[in-house]
């Protein structure tokens, strides 16, 4: 496998750069104050665990303005531990792909750092016996400003809770959620599915893939929830939702996973909770610091 595989290629028009230089230079004024809790746990039946989750915040004041802070949660499969190998691959080398991308097109980098690690899985696959196969979901959160980047690939989740009332925001890449929103299924009938995880889209399985992205604006007190769906299945959105209002990140992930567990604990379960507790306006510096420091 050669670790020095080129991202891909992006096209961006010089005024898809200067947007997004210049929302880069909004992120260097704010100042994001956040709390992260995190529990990944084997499950009640399985021998193994492939979930994962990784996280990085950059200390670098240039690198956070620019590319902001990265989270993530993957689901791997392909038995044999391959799963296992594939969900560490995608977040490790998606994170170093991604800040290796000075681009400030947030966006792009999200879905070339996406690509990167699908590449690199697949790559393995083909070259490995006994890893062939292998694939996982990835589902990652950039906050950058008062910006959040979501990028998803396969049926791991991000929720949001804002001013007390929970919101799924990724929209799952299974047989069965293609099959609601074509009217073909009820939500009831989902749920009962036998199919139900069997997912149509995943890091690996092909030599490229498709990766949604998007964006919205964040406020204080939100709280985003990356969680596979070993979480998911066994969890209400209410379940969800109460758990993260009554306690710290830290706690409701240990709260979401040991009621995962007292549900039936099917399959791995992973949280990766991180609140906002507050957006500040970061001061000017007085005149004359950047020159005591050497920087002017």
């Amino acid at each position: 496998m050669d670790d020095q595989r080129e991202i891909t290629a992006k096209i961006n028009t010089a005024e898809l750069v200067k947007e997004h230089e210049e929302r880069a230079n909004k992120a260097r004024g704010i100042i994001l104050d956040t709390l992260l809790g995190a529990k990944t746990d084997l499950g009640c039946v399985r021998e193994n665990n492939e979930d994962k989750f990784e996280f990085f915040q950059p200390d670098d004041e240039e690198i956070l303005a620019t590319k902001g802070a990265f989270y993530g949660v993957a689901d791997g499969m392909g038995g044999h531990a391959a799963g296992q190998i594939a969900s560490e691959i995608a977040l490790k080398s998606a994170i170093r792909a991604y800040y290796a991308d000075k681009s400030p097109v947030v966006e792009e980098s999200l879905r070339a750092a996406v690509q990167y690690a699908n590449g690199l899985i697949y790559d393995l696959s083909r070259a490995i016996v006994e890893r062939n196969g292998m694939g996982t979901t990835i589902t990652a959160l950039v906050l950058r400003g008062k910006e959040a980047f979501i990028a998803q690939v396969g049926d791991s989740r991000c929720y949001r809770v804002r001013r007390g009332k929970i919101q799924l925001l990724t929209s799952d890449h299974s047989w069965v959620n293609e099959q609601v929103q074509r009217g073909a299924l009820t939500l009831e009938e989902a749920e009962l599915s036998p199919f139900k995880n069997v997912i149509t889209r995943s890091i690996g399985i092909a030599p490229s893939v498709q990766v949604d992205v998007f964006t919205e604006e964040i406020e204080p007190e939100d709280q985003y929830l990356l969680c596979s769906d070993g979480l998911s299945n066994e969890l209400s959105t209410d379940d969800i939702r109460d758990a993260i209002l009554k306690s710290s990140p830290s706690q409701a992930a240990w709260d979401l996973i040991n009621l995962a567990l007292e549900r039936g604990g099917r399959d791995n379960c992973t949280a990766l909770i991180i609140k906002i507790q507050s957006i500040k306006e970061a001061q000017q510096k007085r005149k004359g610091l950047g020159a005591l420091l050497g920087r002017g």
